[in-house]
């Protein structure tokens, strides 16, 4: 499939996946590069040989979200567009998201909407996004975001690496808080834009509710120790743990790695910390 816009790589992450993989790496309309995190199920070697266009990247060990950053560091073009293995861009999205990007240079990352399955129904989170209550940006379409879904984003590179990228923290799920964080205190702006859109056909092989929820409370766990002022950050852990035994397990991983996290703390500025609290009032 010809290129759509020639600003633009597509970069997916991936571990085990493969049926899913080679379903959905020809619906892509830009360079892909597919960085492999040590599948055992022969998914790289299947790429490369049905998918040649393909650059595969193969890891020697699972590192969760880090492996995006590794793919947006290969890439050359001035914003990557990120899917997951059960994602793709809908046509004219990735041409449409880098105009953007490209007309609005405070504009760190869009955040496309996101229909799921073959009925496209929207997405909840896209709809949260939204409503989203920050104020609007006047220099930025769309509507404000301080958080974002990594397989529905295009970013600028530039940015995404000066900011650090997806940590070896965090590594995987709830990767994208920390790094929106870091954007929105290095002065990035970052947006929702309905009009651009991504597929999502949820993987039938996915982890089970509990195992996310303790996934997600690990990282929200270390992320808020990395960057909240300690008051928010004792509250988020707290209101995270309540939610359920497998938040509560995630809590109690998250701080078991709590060194890791404290060697890298850099609580964000008082701006974006109050923009932080208008997200959880609301």
């Amino acid at each position: 499939m010809a290129a759509e816009d020639d600003r633009v790589t597509v970069v997916v992450a991936s571990r085990n996946r493969r049926d899913d993989l080679l379903a959905s790496l020809p619906a892509h309309r830009a360079p892909v590069i597919l960085v492999d995190n040590d599948s055992t199920d022969g998914s790289a070697d299947a790429v490369a040989a049905a998918c040649p266009e393909v650059r595969v990247i193969r890891l020697p060990r699972n590192v969760g979200a880090v492996a995006r950053t590794v793919g947006v560091r290969a890439a050359t073009t001035p914003f990557v567009a990120f899917a997951d293995d059960d994602s793709w861009w809908a046509p004219g999205s990735l041409s449409e998201a880098a105009t953007t990007l490209a007309g609005h240079p405070r504009l760190g990352l869009v955040c496309a909407k996101i229909l799921v399955g073959p009925e496209e129904r929207t997405d909840p989170v896209s709809e949260l996004m939204a409503a989203s209550p920050l104020p609007q940006d006047l220099t930025a379409p769309g509507e404000a975001l301080l958080g974002f879904v990594a397989c529905a984003t295009m970013v600028r590179r530039s940015a995404f690496l000066a900011a650090g990228g997806f940590d070896r923290v965090v590594r995987f799920p709830g990767e994208e808080e920390r790094l929106a964080l870091d954007l929105a205190a290095a002065g990035w702006a970052m947006s929702y834009v309905k009009d651009i859109v991504v597929h999502h056909h949820p993987s039938p092989s996915r982890q089970p509710p509990s195992q996310r929820q303790y996934g997600i409370a690990r990282a929200a766990t270390l992320t808020a120790l990395m960057r909240l002022p300690w008051r928010d950050a004792v509250g988020q852990i707290r209101h995270v743990a309540a939610q359920s035994p497998s938040h509560r397990s995630g809590v109690v991983q998250g701080l078991r790695e709590a060194p890791a996290a404290l060697r890298r703390r850099r609580p964000i500025p008082a701006e974006v910390a109050a923009m932080r609290r208008l997200l959880v009032r609301w």
